[in-house]
């Protein structure tokens, strides 16, 4: 009797024991598994072949972009909320050929763009902005997306008739624009009479129409939208006019996000050779002395 119950003591510590066994080397088993699965994880992140901020925009759904709200390059529409203009037809067209969900905008005064995407608070800078010596020593910028060049704005009944005509008069510009820099020479060189500055292009196209200043000097393709969309204001562009400003449009981002840019730069230059970035322009009503091939618009990034 005792012998059974010594030989019933020591199967079940057998089976205890087996028991023990099975779960240790299943739980190793399982270990090993999940440790495998991590790896592969990580490994699909790292070998995906895409830029540590496309992985962030896209995880996050959407580009978050700068800009000062100016129509028609990039601005939200006042009614319904959307994205509309020029800049924005381009950089959706991109986000969709790199796999980038959506867009959303940050208002932010044209002059503090930079400032604010290197504080990265927002991805990239969209919004009509020169490419310029002394831009790219502040930001990288991408390939040019498009060309043009400034214009004069003053009233309908001016005396103004000519460029020589704006000599001792009041002419109004928007800081941190290449626009501002041509009136400040102007002043510089005895052109104009006073030099005022207006933070958005809202308000400089009131202060000329309230006669404010005599004349304002901004984008030609916005001061063209402007006046074509709004005919409450009672002004016109000044002509024969011969731009002094002409440059080339670009989208900034933080040097650090080099590799990024060139996945950009990838998109946006098969747009320019399949014609679908000339379509987009065509559809602002510009013509193809707008447009910029890939050859000649590359951006040479001093960083």
């Amino acid at each position: 009797m005792r012998n059974m119950k010594s030989m019933k003591k020591w199967m079940s510590l057998c089976l205890v024991m087996i028991l023990a066994l099975t779960f240790m080397t299943g739980c190793q088993s399982s270990k090993k598994n999940d440790s495998s699965s991590n790896s592969n994880s990580a490994k699909t992140s790292t070998d995906s072949g895409e830029s540590a901020l496309l992985q962030k925009i896209k995880k996050q759904g959407y580009i978050e972009i700068g800009s000062s709200n100016d129509a028609p390059f990039c601005y939200q529409d006042v009614d319904t909320s959307e994205l509309k203009g020029i800049d924005i037809e381009i950089l959706r067209e991109v986000c969709k050929r790199l796999g980038i969900p959506d867009i959303k905008l940050k208002v932010i005064d044209f002059s503090n763009l930079l400032v604010e995407l290197n504080n990265s608070s927002i991805d990239m800078v969209v919004d009509g902005m020169y490419v310029k010596d002394e831009r790219l020593k502040v930001a990288a910028f991408t390939d040019k997306w498009y060309q043009e060049g400034e214009a004069v704005v003053i009233p309908e009944d001016s005396d103004i008739k000519s460029k020589d005509d704006l000599k001792d008069k009041s002419v109004g510009a928007q800081p941190g624009t290449t626009f501002y820099d041509t009136a400040q020479k102007w002043l510089d060189d005895g052109k104009i009479g006073k030099l005022v500055a207006y933070d958005n292009q809202a308000t400089l196209m009131t202060a000329v129409n309230m006669g404010k200043v005599d004349a304002v000097v901004t984008d030609g393709i916005v001061a063209g939208y402007t006046l074509a969309s709004d005919s409450s204001l009672k002004l016109q562009l000044l002509a024969p006019y011969e731009a002094e400003a002409s440059g080339q449009i670009g989208a900034a981002v933080r040097f650090t996000d080099e590799d990024f840019l060139k996945e950009f730069n990838t998109a946006l230059n098969a747009m320019k050779k399949d014609g679908t970035l000339l379509k987009i322009l065509k559809n602002y009503g510009l013509t193809e002395d707008y447009f910029v091939d890939a050859e000649s618009g590359v951006t040479k990034n001093t960083k």
